[in-house]
């Protein structure tokens, strides 16, 4: 049922990626320049509320056109050497969404990731001045005191707050109809992406007195690169807090009463994760048939670990790199042109590698 599925997918933040084209795509360019009332009903599984606020601000959706980008690209980063290595497609076929049916520790940290991928794409739309709705953070003006004495707010502050509120009303829209053990999880993962965003806001300045002196400074607040969310997020995922259901269907408390309660900045799943060794279309698995695997790692990359025991196949190949790279003065780094030969590992195959699925 295709109706249901559509409804599924966007009950989920990372559903975004299956109805956002490219952003230099002709479908965007029509939106924009034609009715957002056309576009909004256009996009199937959208709730009431999604469509309103679609509608409402049509240029804010080619925003986290680049959000999705940014976070479906850094969640990728994250899992590289991992077994279940972020890889949303196959073929065509949507392996992400089966991953975020089940309430795995894989599905918190992209619930998490992707909330946070909106929250960036917004705020930072509205510092290039694309969006019609916000601009610089309007509370960051006057003087103002820190450790290093006074400033004055002044270029652009990152408005980190109208991020944080668009992305809790369009992401969150679909669970909030939802009272389930699911939506719960959701919801609370997709808080602590929003809070991871806003934990790296910093405060920059530049110094305005004679010679370069700071007796003089304006100041205003950015975020940092998306990369220090992520690596705070994948430190939430190892750490992740599995949960159970309170007795009144509230909220949840921990499973194993040895663990501390989760706060607010910590990511909780439900289920235990499968192992991701082979292709089941039912849990989301490609498999790791086929993967590059460290012959000499300890870690998860190890052949041992990724491979799942099956062993692995070794081939030498040759490939250009730079070497015999030396500094010039002032301000340059030549190197040559090398071959090089090195051995590639990569995992085998099960006996059996066609697909699995249970239904």
């Amino acid at each position: 049922n295709m109706n249901f599925l559509s409804g599924i997918w966007w009950s989920l933040p990372l559903v975004l990626v299956w109805v956002t084209p490219p952003v230099n795509s002709s479908w965007w360019y029509m939106g924009a320049v034609g009715s957002s009332r056309v576009m909004c009903d256009n996009v199937p599984g959208l709730v009431s509320r999604q469509r309103q606020l679609c509608r409402r601000h049509p240029e804010a959706m080619l925003s986290i056109g680049r959000g999705v980008a940014a976070w479906t690209a850094e969640c990728q980063h994250q899992f590289r050497r991992h077994r279940w290595d972020c890889n949303a497609l196959e073929r065509g076929q949507r392996l992400l969404g089966r991953v975020l049916l089940r309430s795995s520790r894989e599905s918190a940290f992209v619930h998490a990731i992707s909330s946070a991928g909106v929250v960036f794409a917004i705020t930072r739309a509205c510092s290039q001045g694309e969006l019609k709705s916000c601009s610089c953070d309007p509370k960051k003006k006057g003087s103002a005191k820190d450790s290093k004495g006074h400033f004055d707010w002044g270029g652009c502050s990152d408005n980190i707050d109208y991020g944080i509120k668009f992305a809790r009303a369009f992401v969150d829209a679909k669970e909030r109809r939802g009272k389930d053990a699911r939506a719960l999880m959701n919801l609370h993962n997709n808080r602590a992406g929003r809070k991871a965003v806003k934990r790296f806001l910093k405060q920059e300045c530049k110094c305005h007195g004679v010679s370069g002196s700071c007796t003089l400074r304006t100041c205003w607040l950015a975020m940092a690169d998306f990369r220090k969310t992520g690596d705070y997020l994948w430190k939430k995922y190892n750490g992740a807090i599995q949960v159970v259901m309170n007795q009144d269907g509230t909220g949840f408390t921990v499973a194993n009463k040895k663990f501390k309660k989760p706060t607010k900045n910590d990511l909780v799943y439900f289920e235990s994760s499968p192992d991701y060794c082979i292709r089941d279309r039912d849990v989301g698995s490609l498999g790791t048939a086929g993967r590059v695997c460290n012959q000499t790692s300890r870690g998860m990359d190890s052949c041992e670990v990724m491979c799942c025991g099956r062993g692995y196949d070794t081939s030498r190949v040759s490939r250009m790199t730079k070497c015999e790279c030396k500094f010039h003065w002032c301000c340059a780094v030549r190197c040559q042109d090398c071959l090089e030969v090195v051995d590639i590992h990569t995992c085998k195959a099960p006996k059996s590698a066609a697909w699995i699925s249970r239904t």
